[in-house]
């Protein structure tokens, strides 16, 4: 697609499960940084705007891809969060890492299934989904080579975590 953003612009992923925590470290990056930061929220966009379902070649991946773009493009720093499983949302991914021009970090939350159920039960949106759906888009692993990223496990809490990433893209106190 091309160049996109700025060279001192920030573009942080944070994949994983649901419920593992990447929904809350993107608002806590954000009350880091208050102004000038994008979530782009893969349940958001999916879910809400567009109201279609999660399969490879989904409407959401390229609409995903070019709000991302265009809030980089418009001089916001980026946070890119959700599920975003690498058969759907790998590609695209790689190529928006590839094209930024600023610093890219990436993240991947690895929790096992009993601490994702343990973790989605303190959700509102428990009430909504059962634990038999969330298993059912559980994934032990999925990383994505091209993205290079870091691994968040169960022992790391939200404020280590924030305070990796804010380090890693260099917000750091």
């Amino acid at each position: 697609m091309g160049e996109v953003g700025r060279p001192d612009s920030r573009l942080i992923v944070v994949r994983g499960n649901s419920g593992s925590g990447k929904s809350v470290l993107a608002q806590a990056i954000r009350e880091a940084r208050p102004r000038g930061v994008a979530i782009v929220a893969h349940d958001v966009l999916r879910r809400q705007i567009l109201h279609v379902r999660d399969h490879p070649g989904a409407l959401s991946v390229p609409f995903l891809d070019l709000t991302a773009r265009f809030a980089l493009e418009n001089g916001l720093h980026v946070v890119v969060e959700g599920i975003l499983h690498s058969e759907s949302y790998g590609a695209m991914l790689a190529e928006l890492r590839h094209d930024h021009r600023g610093v890219t970090r990436c993240y991947r939350y690895d929790l096992t299934l009993p601490e994702t159920l343990r973790r989605h039960r303190t959700k509102p949106l428990a009430a909504e989904v059962s634990e038999e759906m969330v298993a059912s888009w559980y994934r032990p692993s999925d990383p994505i080579a091209e993205l290079d990223e870091a691994v968040f496990d169960a022992g790391v809490s939200t404020e280590a975590a924030l305070r990796t990433v804010l380090d890693d893209v260099g917000w750091g106190a």
